[in-house]
């Protein structure tokens, strides 16, 4: 296993695997033992950097979430797992009832619910501290203000290690984190939206994000994270869910535009060239790139993760980046 930094201060940065393990339908639809098992797998690989939320997965039952953090909960004590492996959970997107969502009804970010829903989390997930809580998605019903000093909060009572943001608007990511540095206050470090080598329309607009494509790791983020090196962006869909090799996963619509073709083309010849597959190219290309970039795949299986695991010493050519970059 290969591994990266997180953060910046000494007494909250955190070393984690180059490729996250997503834990989004464990313990719903990814039933115990077969996520117990592709936890272990990847934990026996070096793998140390899990992802879950605390709406994880509220759509499968009409719940309001938490089957995620509770397995991982049972799968942390019945291993007796320490802080060797990093958790990193999601707050803000939790629907307030069963049977609602998160769009017209969501926990939100205020100073209120970003306490009690940190401490729920930790309850499910058997932890006295959180290594990595995310904002999961914009509140505009609360200052800003409020939102950053309920999360830096958090960090100055110990209970919470480093901060990050999900499916925000580039500028008010920039606007908290300039409101966290004036006060100086811990801010967002770690920056989490759909990213892969297949490259959105941003004009159309998804199921999750009505209003508009926040979810996407677009130019301006990626602009974003040249401009401050010290972010980190935690790549979600990296493998668009299947869409890349099964047929049965077409492609969701915002991807319909001539430039797919073209790069699909280039990802399918640098595939047979290494001997690998699509997937573990797209893998490949976002851990060795020039920009701060961490993969989160999900497994339904220890087959699916060992396919996901080669890729991290997949090592793509020189020639092999530039036409996997170019191509448009």
């Amino acid at each position: 296993m290969k591994y990266r930094t997180l953060g910046t201060d000494p007494a909250h940065r955190r070393e984690v695997s180059v490729l996250a393990l997503g834990a989004m339908l464990f313990g719903s639809v990814t039933d115990e033992k077969t996520s117990f098992a592709v936890l272990d797998r990847y934990a026996e690989a070096g793998g140390n950097f899990i992802d879950t939320s605390d709406n994880y997965a509220f759509w499968v039952d009409g719940s309001q979430g938490g089957q995620s953090e509770e397995l991982l909960g049972r799968w942390r004590r019945s291993r007796g797992v320490g802080d060797e492996i990093v958790i990193a959970t999601k707050l803000g997107a939790r629907p307030l009832a069963p049977g609602t969502g998160y769009i017209d009804n969501a926990e939100g970010l205020s100073a209120k619910a970003i306490r009690e829903a940190a401490e729920r989390s930790r309850e499910r997930l058997g932890v006295e501290r959180t290594d990595l809580l995310y904002a999961h998605i914009e509140d505009r019903t609360v200052p800003l203000r409020e939102t950053v000093e309920g999360f830096a909060g958090l960090v100055a009572e110990g209970t919470v290690g480093l901060l990050g943001v999900s499916n925000h608007a580039i500028w008010k990511v920039e606007r908290a984190r300039a409101l966290a540095a004036a006060a100086g206050l811990p801010g967002y470090e770690v920056l989490q939206y759909q990213h892969s080598h297949l490259r959105p329309r941003f004009d159309v607009p998804g199921d999750l994000f009505p209003d508009g494509s926040l979810g996407h790791a677009g130019p301006e983020l990626l602009g974003y994270l040249r401009a401050e090196p010290a972010l980190t962006l935690v790549a979600y869909s990296p493998l668009l869910a299947g869409a890349y090799v099964r047929e049965d996963k077409p492609l969701p619509p915002d991807y319909d535009h001539p430039g797919t073709p073209r790069r699909l083309a280039v990802l399918r010849e640098v595939a047979r060239e290494a001997g690998a597959t699509v997937n573990q190219v797209v893998l490949a290309w976002q851990i060795g790139g020039a920009l701060p970039i961490v993969p989160l795949a999900g497994a339904s299986s220890v087959a699916q993760l060992e396919e996901n695991l080669a890729a991290v010493d997949l090592e793509l050519t020189p020639d092999q980046r530039v036409r996997l970059d170019a191509a448009h």
